[in-house]
């Protein structure tokens, strides 16, 4: 089996491949823009700009994939906020491109795209967890972004009888996150402070917002999982069925610091627009496929503690 990593050099692209080959023992193939880094022996890596659509199909053309995971995205609501346009073309205009190949391949590979928790937006109290079929309210242009690609995966299913499957990934963090994303920027501050690279203060934003977390290592498994046995057109939630706040993260952070560390609200990481609560109801996924999330949070929260650590000693 052929399995393609589409936007490979992110956060979640190493655990994937990591995944595939040394766990599925499928010949894997990862794709990332030419000027990031992508080293790995689990790979064959190619060099793509999902705008480019002939070079999509050119390379789909050449690997002939049985599976497809598409991951490329520009993923940051707060980078959303500020170029709104670019959002919009690699998570819109990127997603076409690949759809477009597939269908014009001639053959049938399995997709899936990845989409978002955030996608579900504002959500009354009664709606959490929230199911896949609740309606979507998204709070911010990344969101919006990926509800538009959810929908064209739907659409292309329909109607052109491809095997297309969505995923609503809700907040999956893990060792490799970059630091513009909250956990990872409260273990890499916490990190600083205890190396005395930076005073000991932590600058926050909005601490009373509620996230489901997951481990990316339990996220790529229900990947590979609902390419196995997820249901073609359906969409899936994949997180760890609870809220959490982020106050109560940062607690769980602190206590695990060797300094003490005193809290500071930042203004500019506050957000324009921020969902107040969401957590996913992940039953169909347990239905169709059997996985749950096995990686306790205090778990990933120790490994992205050393693995800040190394980073910052070398």
């Amino acid at each position: 089996m052929k399995a393609l990593v589409i936007g490979a050099a992110g956060f979640v692209g190493g655990h994937l491949i990591r995944h595939l080959a040394c766990e599925c023992g499928f010949s894997v193939y990862a794709t990332k823009l030419a000027h990031e880094s992508l080293e790995t022996p689990d790979a064959e890596i190619y060099n793509l700009d999902i705008l480019d659509a002939e070079a999509v199909a050119e390379l789909l053309e050449k690997i002939k994939p049985d599976q497809i995971y598409h991951l490329a995205a520009q993923s940051s609501v707060k980078l959303s906020w500020d170029k709104p346009q670019l959002t919009a073309d690699i998570n819109i205009k990127g997603t076409i491109n690949v759809l477009e190949a597939v269908r014009n391949s001639g053959y049938s590979p399995e997709v899936l795209l990845v989409g978002s928790g955030e996608e579900y937006g504002y959500l009354k109290p009664e709606e959490i967890p929230v199911k896949e079929d609740t309606l979507l309210r998204a709070g911010n242009i990344y969101a919006a972004t990926k509800a538009c690609q959810g929908m064209l995966g739907e659409i292309y299913a329909r109607a052109y009888g491809m095997n297309v499957i969505m995923v609503r990934a809700f907040n999956h963090i893990g060792p490799g996150q970059s630091d513009i994303f909250v956990i990872s920027d409260f273990c890499r501050q916490v990190v600083m402070a205890e190396l005395g690279k930076k005073e000991p203060v932590l600058s926050v934003g909005n601490l009373e917002a509620e996230r489901d977390f997951t481990d990316v290592r339990d996220i790529v498994r229900a990947y590979s999982a609902l390419m196995k046995d997820g249901k073609p057109g359906q969409t899936y939630n994949v997180g760890s069925g609870r809220a959490e706040s982020i106050r109560s993260m940062l607690d769980r952070i602190l206590k695990k610091s060797s300094v003490s560390i005193e809290v500071v609200q930042d203004s500019s990481r506050m957000r324009p627009s921020d969902v107040p609560s969401i957590a996913a109801d992940i039953t169909r996924i347990k239905e169709d496929t059997g996985w749950c999330p096995e990686i306790p949070i205090d778990s990933t929260i120790d490994d992205i503690m050393e693995y800040w650590r190394l980073k910052e000693k070398s």
